[in-house]
Formats: C-alpha cells, sequence, structure tokens
C-alpha cells in the first residue's frame, strides 16, 4: 500500500478520498496493524483503477546506482575516424567499452535527403547539437526542420531520420550523443556504415 502511494506521491489523506478508506485504516494497513478484507480490496482496486494483484505485489526496492568510476578523455586526434559518403564521423572516447552512449563528432556532407539516400534507422535514442553551420533533419514522421549553430534536436533513433547540409551551406559540424539500453549500441552503429 506504501509503495502505491508513494509512486503517485499522495500523502494518506489524499488516497484515503481517492480510495474511500479512512486515513486511519491505510495508516494501520501500512504498517502492518490491520488487514483489508476481500470487499475493502477490491474497493480499493476499482477506485484506484489498478488491478487486484498489484495491491499484493512484492516491494521492490531500487537497487543502489552501481559506481562504476569510469571516464574517458575525448579529442579529435583519438577519436576513431569513419569516412562515409555523407559524413565524416569521429567516434569519441573508444577508450570505454560497453557505454550506454556513444558521443560523436561528425562532419556533414550530403546537401540533400535524395543525395543522402534511405533514411537511418538504429535502437535508441539521439541528440544532435549543430557547433557549425546550419543542417537539415528528415524524418520518418515529420516534415523536415533547420538547425543552425547552437540548436539542437533529441528523437527516436529507430525512426528513419538523416541529417544534411542546409541550402547555402556547404558543410556543418555536428556533436551527436547515441543512447541505447543495448549493450551493442555501438556495433549497431558502426554496421551502418558498412
Amino acid at each position: 500500500m506504501r509503495d502505491i502511494r508513494s509512486r503517485n506521491g499522495w500523502t494518506l489523506k489524499q488516497m484515503s478520498a481517492k480510495s474511500g478508506i479512512p486515513v486511519s485504516t491505510l495508516s494501520k494497513v501500512e504498517h502492518d496493524r490491520l488487514t483489508l478484507s476481500y470487499d475493502k480490496l477490491q474497493q480499493l482496486s476499482q477506485r484506484l483503477n489498478i488491478r487486484m494483484s498489484d495491491l499484493f505485489a512484492e516491494s521492490q526496492e531500487e537497487p543502489s546506482p552501481r559506481v562504476t568510476g569510469r571516464r574517458s578523455i575525448g579529442t579529435i586526434d583519438k577519436a576513431v575516424r569513419v569516412t562515409t559518403d555523407n559524413y565524416d564521423y569521429h567516434y569519441l572516447c573508444t577508450d570505454l567499452r560497453q557505454k550506454r552512449m556513444i558521443p560523436i563528432i561528425t562532419r556533414i556532407r550530403a546537401r540533400s535527403a535524395s543525395e543522402f539516400g534511405d533514411l537511418v534507422r538504429h535502437h535508441g535514442e539521439e541528440f544532435i547539437y549543430v557547433i557549425e553551420g546550419e543542417i537539415e533533419i528528415h524524418t520518418e514522421f515529420y516534415d523536415p526542420v533547420a538547425l543552425t549553430a547552437g540548436q539542437g534536436i533529441y528523437l527516436d533513433s529507430s525512426m528513419g531520420h538523416a541529417y544534411v547540409v542546409a541550402e547555402g551551406c556547404e558543410e556543418a559540424l555536428v556533436l551527436g550523443v547515441c543512447s541505447s539500453a543495448d549493450d551493442g549500441l555501438m556495433d549497431s552503429l558502426m554496421s551502418l556504415h558498412g
């Protein structure tokens, strides 16, 4: 009961108002001094719009965060460079394995979506920040959008996407950070380059 209440950020009084069960009764239940009857459990389940089984679920303590002490200093001269028809990628901090986010400095050369080719898709999410120039972002579900230096975009990487330089711009430089809960993100990104 306490877990349900705290997950929703309710006080005992708020939970009482929502469930129709007196504050004193809820307090006793939370302190293991009282057990609710089946009828009261059913009332609680219906009024709070939760499954009856959720009332009996074991509380799951949040595991304490694992401190790894990992760090890496990323410099362009130590980056792994990958060149494609559309981009020059500089993968930073490659000395760290099994990262959840991949920092990449990218020089964009493609000038149009047709020149770029098929939209790219991969697991996770990404953030792109324009350092120099102006880019145009083409995505599967949205109209193209232009960004200039000092602007960024956050998007779902599984949605088809492509970054090209904006009209009148020769090249653009961006910082990208790709993230995923999948351990193989770096391999997935590298396989996109052939």
